[in-house]
């Protein structure tokens, strides 16, 4: 229970106190009434002793009597009605009142309570509940089964300005004798026969004579005795004097319950007042049982509405009839009206002076000490002696206590087993009732132990008798006095307690004084930490006859379980919530909203959402009950943001009643939109777009991806696109990129940079993209949505410090608060969306546009819009709220125009020691965009852009720029992923135009063709021309009027040629554009950044970007293998040795078909071979086919030799140091220009460059005799490496260029395309498709660093490559062996040094060959002449050896049997190797004879 400001003895003793009965004669009436105030109230205040009392118990023993109280009160009696234990209309009404105007202070007092993980705001004491329990105590009525309630005394009061005061005492006298004996009236009820009369002789000093007053006084003390009179002087002071003297007004603490009181008293059956004076205090019996009616409960009026289970929401019939409640509520309620009375508004006690208060508490210790206690203390005594004779006992009750309780007990019977005898009735004589009596006086003057020995005594006749009602009273009283007992000399016997308020309540039907019972057990209780207990005896006291009981025990319940050593946190709030809504059907709004808002500390934010929701839909409605439409609003809205889990129906009745609540509260006051709760708003996940929505296809034309709000983000794909921007940005800048760099961000979101303001562009629309989410399952509907911005004019053109002045805050939130009204288009166009519509749960994506016509600074502040609820959320709607007219019905449903705001919450910042041990968030900008001054805006489309294509097929496409802004385009460029899928051509070679229109493509060639010489033929001698890489865009500079850009890690730039360099505002041009399948089948995305700047320098926004996405299907077409060997011939016709004197080499071209049949291709023709080198150039064909083109149908594979030769040395200058020589040789009858758009771009663009896969090649720019002097003389092994491994590289590249021919819709097309295998090495395959890496094993973590490995010397192989041998000789040689017997033929020996390097060369002619085959040669030869030759050759230097054989025989001879070793010539230390020699030389010699 919570704290009271009484302790729990000073409670008891203050609940049963004796009671003093007055009459007044009218004249002494008139003397109070001066005071505004009867007598009886006079006296209250000073009711309480403030000294120590005494008397003698029955022994003779002095006790002492400590804080005695005494309670006055006018005597009213009442007729003789059937009495009840069920409390009386007006006594319910009373009650109620005393809660109601008993309220929690504000400010006040508050226990914090930490239990758990719970801290609890509760308040300390609870003073409507003492209220109830004194009001309660006081006005019980008076029974006849105890006489604690009785009078003892009764004053006799008289004025002193009677004529004959002693006449008018003996009229009182007889009256008070006529009230208690007649027998006509049972209330009141006195405690003896020989009631006490005190005679008060109350005298005006303001009016009376004095002297009269005190002789009349001085005859009283002679008729009645000193002890039994007192002349009370008051009114010292006229009323006037009083007014302007303030004195302590002790009486309007009581005159306040005085008057509650008194307002009901008169509903019940009319009472007979005595002498027309006002009484303030119910002395009488119980009132006539009034009914259990709904309309009213406890005296206060009460809402049908509430009449429901805590726990139980609105049923789907009753949710209509309670929004009608609130309605009617709203129309109806006012505030409760407080019964202060009229003791509030006036003064009391105006002609008393400080001397009369204290004059009157004298008399009532004079009363005390010299009339009542001695009248009781000689009834105890009376009584003691009457019981004794009767029981035939010891002399003193006292002295047999322990032979009573020493002897046999009689075993108590439980209360089922007594049979039902509450109606049985002792006479007043009977000696157990004579017994209770002590006993209750014993209890009254504080002998406690005394008072529980009667108390015992009678408990245990009142059983054997079976007289429940009695039984029960004695056994409280036992447990009270027991408590009480100085020294507790034994313990409180709670069984007492349980068997009486059992016996009350089941027995005896007497809910009144099982409460009284109740009550008093619990403070003992609470006392002795027995909260458990207690709340488990309270909790037991509730039930259905009176809410305002059950709540206010179930409140104290509460408060049990809270205050435990453990406390019950959850207990707690239950017990609170059903106190709540127990005065809620009592009428006690406030105490009901305070319950609920207890326990809402209890279960908020713990899952316990249907809970919780009761709660705040409970609060929200009392609130909306009791004026305070804020806090209403606020429960309701808690109610429909969390995830609930009610039912459709119950989601809707709480949605319209928030409605309401919330029109009502916006209508009172219409200062700013109010925050709307619904529909749930994701504000991280919002999103800005910068810019137009994407135009659609247009016919054949194929729009430009860029970005839109329909894409997804891809953080690698956005690091992708800024990586493409700064390189174009770097290649627009000269090749730096500026430190102020940001790149373009169209569309914004929660994973993208927000750190800065954004920049808009004037006349371009934003768009904002909303989440919404319905959280409820019921469907809601928004209108007139739109957003909320704020905008400061800016002019950039300007200087910065002129436009300070300028920055005036333009908003559009008082236009938006009124809907369908202009919101400054003027400055910024707001889209307004007519209706949104929410499905329940569901979540739903809103763009709003805002079109900026001026520069300056836009925050978009959040969104505004009317919420309202449909009518088909199915439930039934009544009559009654159909047909009500003042308020809008539900299924027509209420709507409210309100806010919210979209509040984003940076990133957490993560850089510096304080903000990682702190949190804390970076700004987002994303709602923040400056409008800058108008830019240029491209769009492109793509006309004829294929889909699908073959590996390597050349297709010839259109695009179209147009420029649809004011501001002149310039400085257009492109980035690519693939920069080898595309070229736009080279302007700078003479290419020939091609025709802009698209239908000519259909048979024209994507390349540039001659015919061939007729006559001619295929594979002759190649055609040649010189080109420079620059020309095509690979190269570093950058060329103008042509394509430029720069090769940097696979990915190159390419400026877009425009007529005059701009595009003007309105103009659009159309470009062509071959592209080229990738060489890897599968679906290739492929990405272009189009560039372009403002003609007008100087803007915010130095540059902007669209973005183009493709996704290409690459089909299987040919796969090219090849392979270069060295030639060992020599030239032999004279014009041809300028050519090949620096040698040739064999190129052998494996063709194989691997194209599906699927893709609908018949066959592919080998239509030319082309290279392509700064080294080599393709000669002629050796093996031409039969026919002109090499066919290849599916899975065929064809074979093609070439010889190839180096370039020219004439050709080479120092002006062509970096120009490539393409030869072409055609098998067909027309010669593609391989050195022209498009077959030399997609040359230079291929993937991966020659130059970044092979170590850098010396450049043969010099002459021969000049090649020598290319290696150092340092001598070391990187230089041997070098040499020797130059000696097998080949800088050769294979143009394949094919035709197909497909099958489409029943007509032949002819598509074409172009293969490159790059050769390297000699004897080394390449092929067309690159090969797959396989995968990377893992490698193991070092931490110490490798040592750098050893220089790899030149192996034999590669060694025995240095020098190239050829025999020249006749085939056939006659000698007539007759006539001469030696022959001897001249042999030449050609000796090639393939090396850049000199060499030193050692020639072996003697025989000592051992291999089979030159056994296998008929006879033997000689080399005649020198043996053994040593020489040295220089770079790539060719020598001539004349040799001669001498044979003896004729026969087929093999003259390969010279050895030739080579070294390097400054590698001394090098042992010669052995060079590979040539196939077999064999001669024929003929005998002529």
């Amino acid at each position: 229970m919570a704290q009271c400001v009484q302790s729990v003895q000073e409670f008891i003793q203050d609940s049963f106190v004796p009671m003093v009965a007055v009459l007044c004669s009218e004249d002494a009436e008139k003397v109070t009434r001066k005071n505004n105030l009867n007598f009886s109230e006079l006296l209250r205040p000073f009711c309480r002793l403030t000294s120590e009392g005494h008397m003698r118990d029955p022994s003779n023993q002095l006790q002492v009597v400590k804080n005695l109280r005494i309670s006055v009160n006018n005597v009213v009696t009442r007729p003789t009605v059937p009495s009840s234990g069920v409390p009386g209309h007006a006594h319910r009404r009373l009650l109620s009142e005393v809660v109601l105007t008993c309220q929690p202070a504000e400010g006040g007092v508050a226990n914090v309570i930490t239990a758990g993980d719970y801290d609890l705001n509760i308040s300390a004491t609870t003073p409507w509940f003492e209220a109830y329990r004194e009001s309660f105590l006081q006005s019980m009525p008076a029974s006849d089964h105890e006489f604690l309630n009785h009078y003892l005394a009764c004053l006799l009061v008289v004025s002193s300005s009677e004529a004959v005061p002693v006449e008018k005492f003996l009229k009182l006298s007889q009256e008070q004798h006529r009230i208690q004996h007649s027998g006509e009236y049972t209330n009141p009820k006195w405690f003896i026969p020989n009631t006490l009369k005190y005679y008060v002789l109350l005298h005006d000093m303001s009016q009376g004579d004095e002297q009269r007053a005190d002789s009349v006084y001085e005859d009283m003390k002679q008729r009645y005795g000193a002890q039994g009179c007192y002349l009370l002087k008051v009114n010292s002071r006229t009323a006037a004097a009083g007014a302007d003297e303030q004195i302590p007004d002790p009486w309007s603490q009581y005159l306040h319950k005085s008057s509650l009181q008194s307002q009901d008293q008169y509903e019940d059956p009319a009472p007979v007042v005595v002498n027309n004076t006002a009484v303030e205090n119910n002395v009488g019996g119980t009132s006539e049982v009034d009914g259990h009616d709904s309309e009213e409960k406890d005296g206060v009026l009460v809402n049908s509405l509430d009449n429901t289970h805590p726990l139980q929401l609105d049923t789907p019939s009753d949710t209509p009839g309670s929004l009608d409640a609130l309605r009617a509520v709203a129309v109806e309620t006012k505030p409760p009206p407080l019964a202060t009375g009229v003791a509030a508004a006036t003064s009391h006690g105006a002609c008393l002076t400080l001397n009369d208060h204290d004059r009157i508490r004298l008399f009532i210790q004079e009363f005390t000490f010299r009339g009542l206690l001695p009248h009781i203390e000689k009834n105890i005594r009376q009584l003691n002696d009457q019981l004794v004779s009767r029981k035939g006992l010891s002399r003193s009750l006292f002295s047999a206590t322990k032979k009573w309780f020493g002897g046999g007990k009689v075993p108590e019977k439980s209360i089922a087993e007594l049979k039902n005898t509450s109606g049985l009735l002792y006479p007043p004589e009977a000696p157990e009732l004579q017994i209770r009596k002590m006993a209750d006086l014993c209890f009254l003057v504080q002998l406690y132990d005394l008072a529980y020995s009667c108390y015992h005594t009678a408990k245990k006749d009142f059983l054997s008798d079976q007289a429940m009602l009695y039984a029960a009273g004695a056994l409280e009283m036992a447990a009270v006095s027991a408590f009480l007992q100085v020294g507790a000399p034994r313990p409180y016997p709670a069984h007492y307690m349980d068997t009486a308020i059992q016996t009350y309540r089941d027995v005896s039907k007497n809910m009144v004084l099982a409460e009284r019972c109740a009550l008093l057990s619990a403070e003992v209780l609470k006392s002795q930490a027995k909260y458990s207990d207690a709340a488990t005896l309270l909790i037991k006291m509730t039930s259905e006859d009176s809410d305002l009981r059950s709540a206010l025990l179930l409140e104290q319940a509460a408060h049990c379980f809270i205050n435990m050593r453990n406390p019950m946190v959850r207990k707690f709030a239950f017990h609170m919530i059903l106190a709540g809504h127990r005065f809620s059907k009592a009428g006690q709004k406030r105490h009901a909203l305070r319950c609920y808002c207890q326990a809402m500390q209890v279960y908020k934010g713990k899952g316990w959402s249907l809970a919780e929701d009761h709660i705040n839909f409970t609060i929200g409605r009392q609130s909306f009950t009791l004026r305070q439409p804020e806090n209403a609003v606020t429960a309701f809205r808690h109610i429909l943001t969390n995830d609930s889990q009610q039912t459709s129906t119950q989601q809707g009745a709480f949605l319209r009643e928030y409605l309401y609540v919330y029109k009502n509260v916006t209508g009172a006051c219409e200062v700013a939109l109010p925050q709307l709760p619904l529909p749930c708003i994701n504000s991280s996940a919002t999103r800005v777009y910068f810019g137009h929505e994407r135009r659609l296809a247009e016919g054949e034309k194929q729009a430009a991806t860029h970005v839109s709000l329909d894409q997804e983000f891809d953080r690698d794909l956005a690091a992708m696109w800024q990586d493409l921007e700064e390189q174009v940005v770097a290649a627009a800048k000269r090749g730096v990129v500026p430190a102020t760099f940001q790149s373009t961000q169209c569309c914004l979101n929660s994973q993208t940079d927000n750190l800065r303001f954004p920049l808009a562009v004037v006349e371009e629309p934003i768009i904002v993209e909303v989440v919404f989410r319905n959280p409820l399952k019921v469907p809601l509907v928004l209108s007139d949505l739109s957003l909320l911005w704020k905008f400061t004019l800016k002019d950039f053109n300007r200087p910065q410090e002129d436009s300070v002045g300028d920055a005036v805050p333009i908003s559009n939130e008082k236009e938006a608060s009124v809907p369908r009204t202009s919101q400054k288009d003027d400055v910024i166009a707001t889209e307004v969306i007519p209706e949104f519509y929410l499905s329940p749960e569901e979540t739903k994506l809103a763009r709003l546009k805002l079109l900026p016509h001026q520069t300056g600074q836009l925050n978009i502040l959040g969104l505004v819009y009317n919420l309202a609820s449909t009518s088909s959320t199915g439930d039934t709607i009544n009559s009654t709220a159909a047909s009500q007219t003042e308020a809008p019905s539900a299924a027509e449903g209420t709507s409210v125009r309100g806010r919210q705001d979209l509040e984003i919450q940076g990133p957490r910042l993560n850089q510096t020691k304080e903000e990682k041990t702190s949190v804390s968030h970076g700004p987002d900008r994303r709602l923040d965009p400056t409008i800058t001054p108008p830019m240029p805006l491209l769009e492109v489309f793509f006309l004829q852009f294929p889909t699908a294509l073959l590996c390597g097929e050349i297709r010839k496409a259109y695009v179209e720029f147009c420029n649809m802004s004011r501001v002149t385009l310039c400085g257009l460029r492109v980035a690519s992923t693939h920069p080898d899928f595309f070229t736009f051509g080279s302007s700078s070679l003479a290419t020939p135009l091609t025709p802009l229109s698209p239908t000519s493509f259909e048979n024209c060639s994507a390349y540039k063709t001659l015919a061939t010489p007729p006559g001619a033929t295929p594979g002759s001698v190649a055609a040649v021309t010189l080109v420079s890489e620059g020309d095509f865009g690979s190269g570093t500079g950058l060329r103008g009027g042509g394509v430029s850009g720069a090769v940097t890690g696979g990915k190159g730039i390419t400026e877009i040629p425009l007529g005059e360099g701009t595009l003007k505002p309105g103009e659009s041009t159309q470009l062509p554009m071959w592209l080229r399948g990738p060489d890897q089948e599968g679906v290739h995305e492929i990405h272009f950044l189009f560039y372009y700047e403002s003609a007008e320098k100087g803007g915010k926004i130095s540059h902007r970007v669209l973005r183009h996405t493709v996704f290409i299907c690459a089909s299987r077409s040919l796969s090219v293998r090849a392979t270069a060997c060295r030639s060992n011939t020599l030239p032999e016709e004279e014009e041809e040795e300028e050519e090949e004197r620096n040698g040739s080499m064999l190129v052998f071209v494996d063709v194989e078909n691997i194209n599906s049949s699927e893709a609908g291709v018949r066959e592919f023709h080998i239509a030319q071979v082309s290279s392509s080198s700064k080294q080599w150039r393709l000669h002629k064909c050796i093996n031409p086919a039969e026919d002109k083109d090499c066919k290849l149908t599916s899975r065929e594979r064809g074979k093609l030799c070439f010889r190839a030769t180096r370039c020219k040395p004439l050709q080479v200058t120092l002006k062509a140091a970096e120009k490539y020589t393409f030869a072409d040789l055609s098998l067909g009858n027309e010669l593609i220009i391989t050195s022209t758009t498009p077959c030399a771009d997609f040359f230079f663009r291929r993937c991966q460059p020659l130059d970044s896969l092979r170590p850098p090649v010396a450049m043969e720019t010099q002459g021969r005799h000049s090649r020598s002097q290319g290696v150092g003389h340092g001598g070391g092994d990187k230089d041997i490496a070098g040499v020797v491994r130059k000696c097998n590289e080949v800088d050769l590249d294979i143009i394949i260029l094919w035709k197909a021919f497909v099958v489409e819709d029943n007509k032949q097309v002819i598509l074409e395309g172009q293969l490159h295998v790059a050769l390297q090495t000699i004897d080394k395959e390449a092929c067309s498709l690159t090969q797959k890496e396989e995968a990377q094993e893992m490698v193991l973590l070092k931490f110490k660093p490798e040592l750098p490995p050893p220089m790899t010397r030149p192996s034999m192989e590669q060694l025995s490559h240095l020098i190239k041998t050829n025999l020249q000789y006749p085939e056939s040689y006659s000698h007539p062996f007759n006539q001469k017997s030696l022959c001897m033929v001249p042999v030449t020996l050609t000796l090639s040094n393939c090396s850049l390097a000199q060499v030193d060369v050692i020639i072996d002619l003697r025989h000592k060959t051992t291999s089979p085959e030159s056994l296998e040669v008929h006879g033997s030869f000689t080399w005649l002449g020198q043996t053994q030759f040593k020489m040295q050759l220089g770079a790539q230097e060719v020598m001539r050896v004349q040799l001669r054989a001498c044979f003896l025989h004729a026969g087929v001879y093999n003259l390969g049997t010279p050895r030739v070793f080579a070294k390097l010539a400054d590698q001394g230390a090098m042992c010669e190797t052995s060079q590979q020699t040539a196939t077999p030389a064999l001669i024929i010699i003929i005998n002529s004879t």
